[in-house]
């Protein structure tokens, strides 16, 4: 009788902590602190805002994909594609079947004096077989898409330095 009650006790246990630790986050998060229209983030800890007028969502190909676009007026940007997009959720960017999500990060530099002298790096992830980060989906309206990211990018065609981005959110309008 007593070994019947330490293993109801430990069933008991096991099932609290189990549905206990589920959370919204497992679902796509609670959706950032992103200001309306605009995408943020630190990018090695440097905080990096999009302009609303050059932000967007877009729900494409009969709903299976996610594109985000995001700069701002310095000439940086943030590009998101979720490929199989199914609604809220979390989707890594990487890692197996999983390529095909990408984010990437890029800086212009541009050279008013002589615009052929301008450079573009651009960190990407993935840049191996490995995942390099994750994009959740909080929340779809039929005007919005919020949630958040974060990603470490590789300047693949570039110095091969890596770029971590953290503490990324938006709230987009949809396209």
């Amino acid at each position: 009788m007593r070994n019947l009650k330490q293993i109801m006790l430990l069933l008991m246990t096991v099932s609290l902590v189990t549905f206990t630790g589920c959370s919204s986050s497992d679902d796509g998060g609670d959706g950032g602190n992103a200001g309306d229209g605009v995408l943020i983030a630190k990018i090695d800890g440097t905080s990096f805002e999009s302009m609303p007028i050059s932000s967007s969502a877009t729900i494409a190909n009969g709903g299976q994909n996610l594109i985000i676009i995001a700069s701002n007026s310095d000439g940086n940007a943030f590009a998101f594609t979720v490929v199989g997009f199914d609604g809220v959720g979390t989707y890594p960017l990487g890692g197996g079947a999983n390529i095909f999500n990408s984010g990437s990060y890029t800086e212009t530099d541009v050279d008013i004096n002589n615009p052929q002298n301008s450079t573009t790096e651009i960190w990407q992830a993935p840049y191996d077989d490995t995942v390099a980060g994750e994009l959740r989906v909080a929340e779809i309206t039929d005007d919005k898409v919020k949630g958040t990211f974060e990603f470490t990018g590789k300047n693949v065609n570039g110095d091969q330095s890596l770029k971590t981005i953290t503490e990324g959110s938006f709230n987009l309008d949809r396209q």
